[in-house]
């Protein structure tokens, strides 16, 4: 029977990921490391402030592992948060896993602790081009109902791999954010057909912000990283102007669009209502035939 990813804690998204019984948590809730600002807020604390880490075996391959708790304030990240972060990284280049993953569900930056919240994001974006750059492959894994907006959604990006579920939405500012800023002419945070067809992860698979579309089924999610354990990509200049390029030339074809609808169309889906409720295997081989189709000759 399929395991929803997305109705998981943190904590058994990880137990259920990794091989049975090889996770060792590293500052877990025994020992107490909590938020020194939420407090003086009168905020209630987590005693693991949010975010799981730890080392464990994958498919028998040595990992080390991060999961985002998007039930105690949405996954936000503070300075604890963040620095926990920023240490699994730092592990990494000692221990020398076959990977980092990251099992992220966050709003972005915990607003109660502001500028040490985006600093520690920043923390977390170099630690993980610096683990990169060593050679070790980070793959983010999004797939919980908050999603992975703001900060986190930056972070994301730096990865090697990004995995996906359907139910995971990905994006730099929440539909909440953009509404609150532009209008609801811009963006209308309450259709959430709107939310999903534009920040989740079909669309983002289909256009190529995420590299693997899976199910909300904890065993593709695991297939998915045992695939992608050592696959480190490049991390170079020739591969950032690539990435540019491929940015350059989207919104050159699609910066008009005012619907992924319309960018589905233009990519030559004949019937873009029905990509909403195909399944992930459908989208996989749908956006096959795109690039297929997009390399013949005109």
């Amino acid at each position: 029977m399929r395991l929803s990813f997305a109705e998981l804690t943190a904590r058994e998204r990880v137990v259920q990921l990794l091989d049975t019984g090889s996770f060792q948590e590293i500052l877990g809730p025994a020992e107490r490391v909590v938020s020194p600002h939420l407090a003086l807020l009168g905020v209630p604390s987590a005693f693991d402030d949010g975010v799981v880490i730890g080392s464990g075996l994958l498919a028998g391959q040595p990992v080390l592992l991060a999961a985002q708790e998007g039930e105690f304030m949405g996954g936000g990240v503070g300075e604890v948060h963040g620095a926990k972060l920023v240490g699994l990284f730092q592990r990494a280049l000692v221990h020398r896993p076959v990977a980092v993953i990251v099992l992220a569900e966050s709003g972005g930056v915990r607003l109660h602790e502001a500028n040490a919240g985006l600093i520690a994001v920043s923390e977390v974006m170099r630690a993980l081009l610096v683990v990169r750059a060593a050679g070790i492959p980070v793959l983010m894994l999004i797939g919980g109902a908050n999603g992975c907006f703001g900060g986190m959604g930056l972070i994301a990006r730096c990865a090697d791999w990004v995995v996906m579920s359907d139910i995971g939405r990905l994006a730099m500012s929440g539909p909440e954010v953009i509404e609150s800023s532009h209008g609801v002419e811009e963006f209308d945070s309450r259709d959430r057909a709107l939310v999903w067809r534009t920040t989740g992860g079909k669309h983002r698979y289909l256009t190529g912000d995420c590299d693997l579309l899976v199910e909300d089924d904890v065993a593709q999610f695991r297939s998915a990283a045992t695939g992608l354990l050592h696959q480190a990509r490049p991390l170079s200049l020739a591969a950032l102007e690539a990435e540019q390029a491929l940015l350059t030339e989207r919104l050159r074809r699609d910066g008009d669009c005012r619907d992924a609808l319309d960018i589905w169309q233009r990519a030559g889906v004949a019937e873009p209502l029905r990509v909403t409720d195909m399944e992930a295997d459908a989208i996989v081989r749908l956006k096959d035939t795109m690039e297929h189709l997009s390399k013949e000759p005109a």
